[in-house]
């Protein structure tokens, strides 16, 4: 309501409803399309040597990924609200998990997802500026090494939320331009490869011992798995797909935002996530169309070494490159930049939604609840982006994609255990949609998600385990902070 001394009230603390159906479903795939889909096939294979087993995982990936996506549809259409995730929690479970969801999603989730991809897109960049490289230490603090790729990763961060400081406007006209183009890009590599690769063999070659598991070893060694082992190894592999898949909810968090959510956003996240994920599928088709799975890490030719040990993991290059020569380097390069520039722009843009309305309930920093003079949280926005920017500089590729994978994980299945939750105490309150099979569906995905992270538990001990530290500081967090909030 608007304050009738102050009329501008409303226009400060409120967002506006100017996303539709299509800015939702693009904001849901480009979300969701980073960096992962390009390399981590090539870590995949080498957990389970078959090209069976690598498309089950991604089938797998894409089948719980929608299913996941479905039972969010009817928390979204109960709760349109900004904040999404966060705000589904509270009501089911109360402020105190509420709050440590969105402490866990500041400190590791989406910053660190924002940090992962802000790496990835300039260690992509590096094929153009060498000085990039890894290598290249500018500077050292006592003992810690200032390098320039660092920098370049903070620098994109820096620009992205300046850019979505200017308005959703402005944020909205980036997703859009850039998830359009890596979606076209992504296709046109799938109907390139498929076709070229379809009079090799190589595919039927890659499909004749489809279900016989290996693991290979950075030495060459190969060891045949099976049973508890297969399982293992299955789950290990599973983080490289499920984080290519991540990032699906954050349509979630820009709710107050969304034309008609209770319809549009339901609707986007299924489109967008089934979109999403026939493409990573076709995408690996088109890898194993073309390379060999198996390969060599001492081989000195592309499909010596395979999708195995394509070097640096790039995978989608090492295909192109049987195509389009030396210069599928660039071309695949430029393609990965474009897409983890468009990714980081949809997570900057709604992940600073979500500490926007822990404010508004009094569980953020009470600044993070103003809009900027461009409607948008720009304080929320920055708050972000300091902390991504550390992350960039204290964390790697391979350990912020562990931390973020296993702690989403565990919220994913808080959250949909939250849908059994508010059926039992809310069982009048509208749903203008019901979560599709259930109860069955979202228990079998609940299932499916405890037993991935018990794994991830088990074979990534330290990682999954800082993972669940960072959310655990969430709860005396809380209470330390709870007499500010009375």
């Amino acid at each position: 309501m608007t304050d009738p001394v102050n009329p501008v009230v409303e226009e400060k603390t409120e967002l506006k409803r100017s996303l539709g159906f299509i800015d939702a479903t693009l904001l849901v795939s480009g979300s969701m399309i980073g960096s992962g889909i390009f390399i981590v096939s090539a870590d995949m294979s080498r957990n389970v040597g078959s090209a069976g087993w690598l498309i089950f995982l991604w089938v797998l990936t894409g089948v719980i990924t929608v299913t996941a996506a479905l039972s969010y549809g009817e928390l979204a259409g109960m709760m349109p609200k900004a904040g999404g995730q966060f705000v589904y929690i509270q009501r089911a479970y109360g402020s105190l998990l509420g709050f440590v969801y969105g402490w866990t999603v500041f400190a590791v989730i989406q910053t660190g997802t924002i940090a992962a991809v802000a790496v990835a897109f300039t260690k992509f960049t590096a094929v153009f500026v060498p000085a990039l490289n890894p290598e290249n230490i500018l500077f050292s603090v006592g003992s810690f090494p200032v390098k320039a790729s660092a920098l370049f990763a903070i620098g994109s961060i820096v620009l992205l939320t300046w850019i979505n400081s200017q308005g959703i406007q402005s944020g909205k006209l980036i997703q859009n331009v850039f998830t359009s183009a890596k979606l076209l890009a992504l296709l046109g590599l799938i109907v390139i490869g498929i076709g070229f690769g379809s009079n090799t063999g190589t595919l039927s070659a890659n499909f004749q011992n489809a279900w016989t598991a290996t693991q290979t070893a950075a030495d060459g060694s190969v060891i045949p798995i099976s049973g508890m082992a297969l399982l293992l190894a299955l789950g290990v592999a599973m983080i490289g797909s499920l984080f290519s898949a991540d990032s699906w909810n954050n349509v979630t968090f820009i709710a107050g935002e969304i034309r008609d959510p209770r319809r549009n956003i339901p609707l986007s996240l299924f489109v967008g996530t089934l979109l999403v994920t026939t493409i990573y599928t076709l995408a690996n088709i088109a890898y194993l169309s073309l390379l060999p799975l198996q390969g060599s890490a001492t081989a000195t030719d592309v499909v010596g070494r395979g999708i195995q040990f394509a070097s640096y993991d790039r995978v989608a290059t090492a295909s192109v490159s049987l195509i389009f020569g030396d210069v599928a380097v660039a071309i695949m390069a430029g393609l990965i930049m474009v897409s983890t520039f468009g990714c980081n722009n949809g997570l900057i843009l709604s992940g600073a939604r979500l500490y926007y309305a822990m404010a508004k309930e009094g569980l953020f920093l009470k600044t993070a609840a103003n809009l900027n003079r461009n409607s948008v949280p720009g304080i929320a926005l920055w708050l972000q982006c300091v902390w991504a920017s550390v992350l960039c500089l204290s964390g790697t590729y391979g350990d912020l994609l562990d931390y973020c994978t296993f702690t989403s994980l565990v919220f994913y299945t808080v959250t949909i255990g939250g849908l059994f939750l508010l059926r039992r105490k809310e069982p009048n309150a509208e749903r203008p949609y019901k979560a599709f099979g259930y109860p069955l569906i979202p228990a079998i995905y609940m299932v499916v998600a405890v037993i991935i992270c018990l794994i991830l538990l088990k074979e990534k001990t330290f990682n999954t385990g800082m993972g669940l530290l960072i959310a655990g500081l969430g709860i005396p967090i809380y209470f330390m902070t709870s007499r500010g909030r009375k």
